[in-house]
């Protein structure tokens, strides 16, 4: 993304707000074992506003004027891993000035005599369900602002309702994501039958994101054969394939700072006819749920829809005997925002806009019979209707 992009994005931020003081960290990174970090994974906020993928930076707009504050990095950790310099910050950026972390501390204190409220990223409101530590740089700010100014206001719901509308070069990018994810899958099934291990398909995808540009896959990847598909989030893939199974593949690429999102579900060897008779349910259900999505259709009477169908693909299956039995078979949410974050927000939308691109992933997980099936498209909802992003990839088995 060029600066102007993150530039007309801190705009749009501060005319939402109506706000002459923003101010919003970047994350800092995370120990992964005794002395080293994991890799580095920016706030998707501050990415947007910055286009800086660094820990330990941070964004000021005061008015008319942007600034960068920069971490201080000492002589070792410069030879161990380097850093962002200021030149290379603010040509990503577009910002009006870089400052030290000294003077960016300075300013942060001017400010709090001229100005009585400042908006940031209040606590996460999801973070009660996450099973997980969150990177603490969001909430250290948070509290060190509130020590400072009278009033902190979020402007978490501001951004998300900027970032669920898709400019071009986001959907540009998607696309580049998507279509190296479509052709990645081609590859794999080619290969399917020679594979003998999930961890060798996960592999297979690797080297083809890598080996063609891209950053590597968007979240962890999920292969997961027989019954480790009925586990949504499974990501060992490390069991041995067998002939007459099924493996679900659950992976996207992430390009130019965005990702794709795809499922298929593919047959190894030859499989039984309920196998193929309950894939053929989730396949059907599929486009009939991509078919219901336009702009101007009612978020919520799209989830009654939904739900709707996915009933009646699960009675046809003889799993229904009871009410209880749909959220059982189908215990996930058939859709979700797709942007920086793979799992990105529509800002609670009461109906489908222009310029939103989400998921459509309907599935069928049968634990008492290993049988796990789940089909994901990248759908991007137009001005007339909707379009789908991965539908170069076949869904059959």
């Amino acid at each position: 993304m060029k600066s102007h992009f993150f530039r007309r994005n801190r705009l749009s931020l501060q005319k939402a707000l109506q706000s002459q003081l923003i101010v919003i960290d970047a994350y800092t990174a995370l120990q992964r074992t005794n002395d080293s970090s994991h890799m580095f994974e920016q706030e998707a906020n501050f990415w947007y506003l910055t286009g800086v993928d660094a820990p330990n930076w941070r964004l000021i707009i005061d008015k008319d004027t942007s600034y960068l504050v920069a971490p201080d990095v000492d002589d070792i950790h410069m030879i161990f891993d380097g850093t962002v310099s200021w030149d290379q910050a603010k040509q990503q950026s577009g910002v009006d000035k870089i400052l030290s972390y000294s003077d960016g501390n300075k300013l942060l204190q001017e400010l709090a005599t001229r100005h009585s409220a400042v908006y940031t990223l209040d606590k996460d409101p999801h973070a009660e369900y996450y099973d997980f530590a969150l990177n603490p740089a969001p909430v250290a700010l948070l509290q060190y602002l509130k020590k400072n100014f009278s009033t902190v206001e979020d402007c978490r719901p501001a951004l998300t309702k900027l970032r669920a509308i898709k400019q071009p070069e986001e959907i540009e990018s998607i696309r580049r994501a998507v279509k190296l994810t479509v052709s990645g899958f081609e590859s794999s099934k080619q290969m399917l039958d020679s594979r003998e291990y999930e961890y060798q398909i996960e592999a297979d995808f690797t080297h083809y994101f890598r080996s063609r540009g891209a950053s590597g896959h968007a979240y962890d990847p999920i292969v997961a054969s027989g019954i480790n598909a009925c586990t949504l989030h499974y990501g060992a893939n490390n069991t041995k394939l067998h002939k007459g199974q099924l493996v679900l593949l659950d992976i996207g690429a992430r390009v130019d700072g965005y990702p794709a999102d795809i499922t298929r579900t593919y047959q190894i060897g030859e499989v039984t006819a309920r196998h193929r008779q309950v894939h053929s349910a989730v396949e059907t259900a599929h486009h009939e749920i991509i078919a219901l999505l336009r702009p101007g259709v009612s978020v919520r009477g799209y989830y009654e829809q939904v739900d709707i169908i996915m009933k009646q693909k699960i009675s046809e299956l003889g799993l229904m005997k009871s009410e209880q039995d749909y959220r059982k078979y189908f215990p996930h949410a058939i859709s979700h925002g797709l942007g920086i974050d793979v799992h990105d927000s529509l800002g609670r939308p009461d109906e489908f806009l222009e310029g939103m691109v989400l998921t459509v992933e309907p599935g069928i997980y049968i634990p008492e019979e290993g049988i796990g099936v789940r089909i994901e498209d990248d759908i991007l909802i137009t001005k007339t209707g909707h379009e789908n992003l991965s539908a170069a990839l076949p869904t059959s088995l």
